[in-house]
């Protein structure tokens, strides 16, 4: 070790450096207000969870009760028994899972 003074010495105090230290924390805590999470909104996203649930859970039963019975139909020489019956039973499916979705308690 040496006695030369290092090429680096400490900050000593700087209005400067006090006055941008004060306006970052300005920032910071508009930032933080700015991005605070509104009241109605956490209701606003659960509301509209729930109507894309409902949504996809009727366009799944439909969809899929559909493609099912085309398949079986297309295989077995039913035509179109085999895609009524199961559209019928894929509506039937997707109603029952909605109302009972829709019955839970929300939390």
């Amino acid at each position: 070790m040496s006695d030369e003074p290092s090429e680096r010495e400490p900050i000593g105090e700087d209005a400067r450096i006090d006055a941008l230290d004060r306006r970052l924390k300005a920032a910071r805590e508009r930032e933080d207000e700015r991005n605070r999470p509104v009241a109605g909104v956490a209701e606003a996203d659960a509301n509209y969870r729930m109507g894309s649930r409902v949504l996809s859970e009727l366009i799944g039963g439909i969809g899929g009760g559909a493609l099912i019975g085309w398949v079986i139909d297309r295989f077995a020489g039913t035509s179109p028994w085999g895609l009524l019956v199961l559209l019928f039973l894929g509506t039937g499916a997707a109603f029952r899972s909605i109302i009972r979705n829709s019955s839970k308690r929300s939390e």
